[in-house]
């Protein structure tokens, strides 16, 4: 093998650009050609809804590099509109197709790297591919959902999935004018990223933005004539609309690695050790088209991200020029803003948790983002997920329109150390008033799991206390707010009686003791003082909601009258 090492690398997105850019620091006489079957590299995908809504001018904004700037600032050569028609692993050779021409040549490698991405969903559901009907993966795409838009008769768009890119379309199509309908299959909102609680708090949101929210729903056709659509037909009616989004979700596009007998996953995706090396010790893969280890759990998990894609080509630069770099997986962090809320979630949820093999144990609380004496302070909803035989922090969730994500952030690092519920309660966090309150919101709920795993107190979810109203359970739901605030009727149910929190010493005997009671407040932090207050003057069954009535998720409680 010659000293000069051949490198090839497939793909042009995230991935892609960044380890040929890194290999070229590390190794300064290597040959390295990108291969990108489309015109455009290393542009900004995650970008693009808000291109699509105007936030982002200029499509050029998104546009990292071109194949001119990486020969001249990293010496790589970039071959844009080039198909990889197959992989000769035997000859250590790629077979290409230069799609303009219709040219057929090929490249030999010493190390090749496949980053080819995820491609959407797309079923056979009769006349997806009707005109109007588009997903969103590329630059061009945005530009043809942008002119979609400019010409749309209805000025009605549906939606057809509520994950991560649905929910950021929503809000890029109705800052455009556009009326929004979204559908999903299931029976929330980002219903691979968030429990209920959480999905819940977010959805109430969307449709207080104005957009119809259709879930639990499949999309069965579209219907349209002269090509164009303009309805989605579901199993429950149809919708009218002439633009329609289809982000029901990705698969790894793994065709490539497949043809060639490569060993393939679980997910469809190309099997990678944590080097980041295929079966093939020559050839390495990284980005969408992987999965990746659960730092929390140790096994496989398919969580497509920007973010990761970028950490893979890391790693993969190093390996491919002589290094032995591992990849340590991932927690799961994600983050979106939808409207005037921040949402995010990392680690494990508490469904998936449970399923593998955690006794779970979860708070939910919430609070401010910074004092609410300070101008700008806004409502953070934390929900924390823990092991209860180890304190260790599974996964925690939020949402609200203060600073969310530096809370996910501080949750991320945590998880991957290994934190456990104690060090979170005593985590040394920033403070000043512009930032933060003297205890953040995440210390807050570790300390509320603290003494729930110690038997201090016991909380019950929002939804629960809401079943237990429908079911007309023989209970008290006692709310100890003040006067002021018990002005709104709207949660008026027989099992309501109302003492301000702190008149409850001097009129405890206006309450059972023997009948189960459920405390509920505005966040949740009175209704827990008085919860003790209660248990220690001898109630039996004594409870409070957690994140009262902040997580309630009534309309006009929670959003334009507390938020």
């Amino acid at each position: 093998m010659d000293k000069k090492r051949n490198i090839v690398i497939i793909g042009g997105g995230a991935c892609g650009p960044k380890t040929a850019a890194r290999a070229r620091r590390l190794d300064s006489s290597a040959q390295i050609t990108m291969v990108q079957d489309e015109e455009l590299i290393s542009y900004a995908g995650c970008g693009l809804p808000y291109y699509i809504s105007n936030v982002i001018k200029s499509r050029n904004a998104l546009l990292v590099r071109d194949a001119a700037a990486f020969k001249r600032i990293s010496n790589v050569d970039v071959l844009p509109g080039t198909r990889v028609e197959s992989i000769d692993r035997a000859a250590h050779k790629v077979n290409l197709l230069e799609l303009a021409a219709g040219k057929k040549f090929s490249l030999d490698y010493h190390k090749l790297v496949i980053a080819t991405g995820a491609n959407p969903l797309l079923p056979p559901i009769k006349g997806i591919n009707l005109q109007g009907v588009h997903v969103l993966k590329r630059v061009p795409d945005a530009d043809e959902i942008r002119t979609l838009i400019d010409e749309s008769v209805t000025k009605k768009a549906v939606i057809v999935g509520a994950g991560l890119i649905g929910v950021e379309m929503a809000e890029a199509l109705a800052a455009r004018g556009l009326e929004v309908t979204m559908v999903e299959a299931l029976d929330k909102v980002l219903p691979g990223i968030l429990d209920q609680e959480i999905s819940g708090l977010l959805a109430n949101h969307i449709t207080s933005k104005g957009v119809t929210l259709k879930l639990g729903q499949k999309v069965v056709e579209f219907a349209g004539g002269g090509g164009k659509v303009s309805r989605t037909i579901t199993d429950k009616e149809s919708i009218a609309g002439d633009v329609v989004i289809f982000a029901i979700g990705v698969r790894p596009n793994s065709k490539l690695a497949k043809e060639a007998g490569l060993e393939i996953g679980p997910f469809g995706d190309i099997a990678v050790n944590e080097y980041l090396q295929t079966s093939d010790p020559d050839i390495y893969a990284g980005g969408d088209c992987v999965a990746n280890v659960s730092i929390i759990t140790g096994k496989k998990a398919f969580v497509p991200m920007g973010s990761t894609a970028n950490k893979h080509g890391h790693v993969i630069a190093a390996n491919i020029t002589g290094g032995s770099d591992r990849f340590p997986g991932i927690v799961g962090t994600a983050c979106v803003k939808v409207f005037d809320f921040n949402a995010g979630r990392v680690g494990l949820g508490e469904k998936q948790a449970i399923e593998a093999g955690f006794e779970v144990v979860t708070a939910l609380v919430a609070g401010p983002d910074k004092p609410g004496y300070y101008p700008g302070s806004r409502e953070v909803i934390i929900k924390l997920i823990v092991d209860r035989k180890t304190r260790r922090i599974l996964g925690g969730q939020g949402a609200g329109p203060g600073e969310v994500v530096k809370r996910i952030d501080v949750l991320a690092a945590g998880i991957t150390m290994g934190m456990t519920v104690d060090t979170l309660a005593d985590l040394d966090l920033a403070y000043a008033p512009p930032y933060n309150s003297a205890m953040d919101v995440l210390h807050h709920t570790a300390n509320l799991l603290r003494n729930k795993l110690e038997g201090r107190t016991v909380g019950i979810s929002p939804a629960a206390a809401k079943k237990k109203i429908a079911d007309e359970d023989d209970f008290i739901l006692l709310d100890v707010r003040s006067k002021f605030e018990n002005d709104s009727t709207w949660l008026e149910t027989p099992q309501m009686q109302h003492l301000p929190q702190p008149k409850i010493y001097d009129e405890l005997d206006k309450l059972d003791k023997d009948t189960e009671t459920v405390v509920i407040c505005l966040r949740g932090g009175r209704a827990y003082q008085a919860c003790c207050t209660l248990k220690a003057a001898g109630f039996k069954d004594v409870k409070f909601v957690e994140g009262s009535l902040i997580c309630w998720g009534r309309d006009g409680v929670y959003g334009e009258q507390v938020l």
